[in-house]
């Protein structure tokens, strides 16, 4: 699993004209791309990782100040250039197996206490947001 964090002043998703999901406090703006080896294990470090990395203002955490986060799905960071003009996108899980994994995450940040604004899985989306720093994180599950 891979996830991309920023720190964001504010941040959306609009699907078809509608947002569907913002954040307009201070926060973190997650893209989140699922693996075809990825699970249960993978969905629990990387939503732990996502709420305790400190990298919110005075070096605290999502938990820790109660920052709202926006995940969108984003099977495009296991995609792989390195050959040719076309990226191809073989190591990311299709749908089935990647959007329940995708739902598990942003089960458990809920579960944690994390507020969660989410895109739509699979869907056309415009994603607008105001990066703090900038400030952004890769994150790869062990």
């Amino acid at each position: 699993m891979r996830a991309v964090l920023q720190r964001v002043a504010s941040a959306s998703v609009e699907v078809d004209g509608a947002v569907t999901g913002a954040i307009d406090v201070p926060g973190l703006l997650v893209y989140l791309g699922v693996t075809h080896d990825d699970g249960p294990a993978e969905v629990a470090w990387m939503a732990r990782k996502i709420r305790d990395l400190r990298i919110l203002d005075d070096e605290r955490s999502a938990g820790e100040t109660g920052a709202p986060v926006l995940v969108v799905s984003q099977f495009t960071l296991y995609g792989d250039a390195r050959k040719g003009r076309r990226p191809t996108w073989v190591a990311a899980a299709p749908g089935p197996v990647s959007e329940p994994l995708y739902d598990a995450v942003c089960a458990a940040l809920e579960a944690a206490g994390t507020h969660v604004e989410r895109g739509v899985f699979g869907a056309d989306m415009k994603v607008a947001s105001v990066n703090d720093g900038p400030f952004t994180v890769l994150l790869e599950t062990p």
